[in-house]
């Protein structure tokens, strides 16, 4: 089975997909987002998109405070169920970071996106951070007791 060229699907797929995001008004606006599940900045961009690039980085919050980094298969694309390579990252932000790295720029991958990786990483990360359960500061202003008048 051919495989049809990014250039030419990005061409398909730019103005009117299933994953466009558009709600700015009648879509005259001149940045649009897509919700393409191995979209990094969730930007409608050719060199952003999932479907027209046969290689993709993924990274999404995983289950148990982890951090799931997939990348695709370039010789599975007729494959879905086989198409991507994931890894569950559970270490502390700079070595998740340098793993990171590693696989998308040292690896010769895409390193282009190293930056979009590093960004979607450390926003992961940082949504997955469980709030410290302390003691509550108390408020220092006067309490007005109720009953004196």
């Amino acid at each position: 089975m051919a495989t049809l060229p990014g250039p030419l699907i990005w061409e398909m797929v730019k103005k009117n997909n299933s994953f466009l995001v558009k709600q700015f008004g009648r879509g005259t606006a001149g940045l649009q987002f897509s919700k393409e599940g191995n979209n990094l900045y969730n930007l409608n961009s050719y060199k952003h998109s999932g479907l027209a690039n046969k290689k993709t980085v993924t990274i999404q919050p995983g289950s148990d405070k982890s951090v799931l980094f997939a990348t695709t298969k370039t010789k599975k694309q007729n494959k879905p169920a086989a198409l991507l390579h994931k890894s569950v990252l559970k270490k502390e932000f700079h070595r998740m970071a340098k793993a990171v790295v590693n696989q998308v720029a040292d690896n010769h991958y895409r390193p282009d996106l190293k930056k979009a990786a590093l960004a979607r990483l450390s926003v992961v990360h940082r949504s997955l951070k469980v709030a410290k359960s302390g003691v509550k500061k108390r408020n220092r202003q006067a309490t007005r007791i109720s009953g004196r008048k």
